[in-house]
């Protein structure tokens, strides 16, 4: 039999199509991607560029399917603020699925660049985990943000960390307004915290690390961890934190040859004569994080130790953490659930809070004797230590809190439609609002802003107030159809109290979103106003009796014929309500 050694007219067309498809398949740019990161490649001595970065983990998502790179919002850079997840069963990012069986846990990296211990050992935790060079977890999705401070890494440096052991250059730590993103969670001035809060919010994470680096001290440590403070955490989740989870990081990371203390909270003084836990207030990341029933915590490393030890260490807490998490995940998706349950059924909230000194814990503290000498720069006294003389002593720590004040929670909080700048940071976070559909009468509590002191000196954008009192009545009042009605029964709740109640910490009002109530707008002229206040006060014996015994009893108020006709004044119908009226609502359980 003879054959044809020439193929056929559709075979050969079945090739040509081959051909063409296979050159024209398109080839992956990191298909020969080399994942040593910039700090292995400079032995410890460099950290990654911010397109560095990105890219690297744009190389991860592109070889190994447990990991995808994601991002929402933009921050105060132009530049988009990613989210990167390690999802070991290859299944998506669909968080409303996941976290029904799975915990989360989320890391935020490179809030202050100059800090970049975290950007570092993150990278390499991804590459590892993904390369199976360590154990993946079977209950935990992981979440990170690359670098959050996108604009202070893109103003890269060598000078800025003053008193920091490398590495060679790094950011800085305003952003691209030069805010200190550590200081804006709640207030949101800036576009990376209001992409923050959307991404936490689509995730929802269980448990939260921030990853820093510190020092107000020298001792021999190169971890100190800041777990948000237990008490002000506090219900189920708050004694987990203190009596499991913290004790349980220090043995693991002991065991891995890793020792670790409390955040050194002293500035110029030796911490061995005691130091208190730092209230992590929802300014900061971890007090943010709580509000919404998170496990969360800071790590701060010790900036004079190498940047080699520093970058390793962060890098066994997180995988120490990883570990704890994952072994523990439905134990703490159900406190999780607890917490929730445990505020909406308290009746009291508390606002304030202070050491408290009847409490304190003994650490057994490793560090270095300092000692006062006279400065031959300065001639005053400057502190020295002495890293040969290291010594173990037990020090007091102050790590216990109690309330000073508190609030009832209402059923709800009426904002006028007005405040959309209000409105907004709730949206943000997730909050659940509806509007009226008609003008409605509504009885409720209303503040008035009795007091309140204002810094005299810029603070992170603000001319903020603090030690703010208000007095309540309850009145009926019209609102307006598109007014917003907000539950307290929902996840937000501690949020909402926190940014709504006006005598809080970090209260809305304390960051200035209402200072248009603090100023009058409309006033008397005194030959005018003289002539009704004497008209007022003939039509009102009552009032007479009060003027004259502010006279007799107040000696400035008597000398003062303007402060008396600006009292009669804030008697009269003519004052308008607006002023110093708090102008969000509160609508009583």
């Amino acid at each position: 039999m003879k054959f044809n050694s020439r193929p056929n007219f559709q075979m050969k067309k079945l090739l040509i199509v081959l051909i063409l498809v296979t050159s024209c398949a398109k080839k992956s740019p990191y298909v020969d991607f080399d994942f040593t990161t910039t700090f292995e490649s400079s032995e410890g001595q460099e950290t990654a560029t911010y397109p560095e970065v990105i890219e690297y983990y744009k190389a991860l998502a592109d070889t190994y399917s447990e990991i995808s790179i994601d991002s929402m919002g933009l921050s105060d850079s132009g530049e988009p603020l990613h989210f990167v997840t390690y999802n070991p069963s290859s299944n998506g990012t669909d968080f409303n699925t996941l976290r029904k069986e799975h915990s989360i846990l989320l890391i935020n990296n490179g809030i202050h660049p100059g800090e970049s211990d975290g950007i570092d050992a993150t990278m390499m935790l991804y590459r590892d985990l993904a390369q199976n060079k360590i154990d993946s977890p079977e209950n935990l999705i992981l979440v990170t943000i690359p670098v959050y401070n996108i604009g202070g890494s893109l103003n890269r440096n060598s000078g800025t960390r003053t008193n920091q052991n490398g590495p060679k250059s790094y950011g800085f730590r305003g952003n691209a307004q030069n805010y200190d993103l550590n200081r804006d969670f709640i207030k949101a001035d800036t576009r990376n915290a209001q992409a923050f809060a959307q991404i936490f919010n689509t995730i929802q994470p269980d448990a939260f690390i921030d990853n820093h680096v510190s020092n107000g001290a020298d001792y021999q440590y190169t971890l100190t961890h800041l777990f948000t403070q237990h008490n002000k955490l506090g219900g189920p989740q708050g004694t987990y934190l203190h009596e499991f989870l913290m004790p349980q990081l220090e043995k693991d990371l002991l065991d891995n040859n890793w020792d670790i203390t409390p955040y050194v909270n002293v500035f110029n003084r030796v911490p061995e004569t005691g130091f208190s836990q730092f209230m992590d207030s929802p300014r900061y990341s971890t007090g943010y994080t709580t509000l919404f029933n998170t496990l969360g915590m800071m790590v701060e490393t010790h900036m004079l130790k190498p940047y080699k030890k520093r970058v390793e260490s962060t890098y066994q807490l997180m995988k120490s953490m990883i570990t704890i998490v994952d072994s523990n995940s439905e134990t703490i998706k159900s406190l999780k659930q607890d917490q929730l349950n445990f505020w909406q059924s308290s009746s009291y909230y508390p606002t304030q809070w202070a050491i408290d000194t009847t409490k304190t814990s003994t650490l057994n503290f490793k560090g270095y004797e300092g000692t006062y000498l006279e400065s031959s720069l300065t001639g005053g006294q400057r502190l020295k230590y002495d890293q040969s003389k290291p010594f173990t002593k037990p020090v007091t720590y102050s790590n216990y809190f109690k309330a000073t004040d508190s609030i009832s929670i209402p059923e709800a909080y009426i904002i006028p439609k007005g405040w959309h700048h209000v409105i907004d940071r709730l949206t943000e976070n997730g909050i659940a609002m509806q509007q009226f559909e008609k003008d409605t009468m509504i009885k409720v509590e209303q503040y008035k802003i009795k007091d309140y002191k204002t810094r005299t000196r810029p603070y992170e954008g603000h001319y903020s107030h603090y030690r703010t009192t208000v007095s309540s009545k309850e009145t009926e009042l019209q609102f307006y159809k598109g007014d917003y009605i907000v539950k307290t029964a929902q996840p937000g709740i501690r949020y909402l109290i926190e940014t709504l109640e006006p005598t809080a910490v970090d209260s809305f009002f304390n960051w200035n979103y209402f200072d248009t109530v603090l100023q009058q707008k409309e006033g008397f002229s005194p030959y005018v106003w003289e002539d009704k206040a004497s008209e007022l006060l003939r039509a009102n014996p009552q009032l007479q009796i009060d003027f004259n015994l502010k006279k007799t009893y107040d000696s400035d108020f008597a000398n003062n014929w303007y402060a008396q006709l600006d009292w009669l004044h804030k008697q009269s119908n003519n004052y308008e309500k607006a002023h110093m009226t708090y102008p969000i609502f509160r609508v009583a359980k």
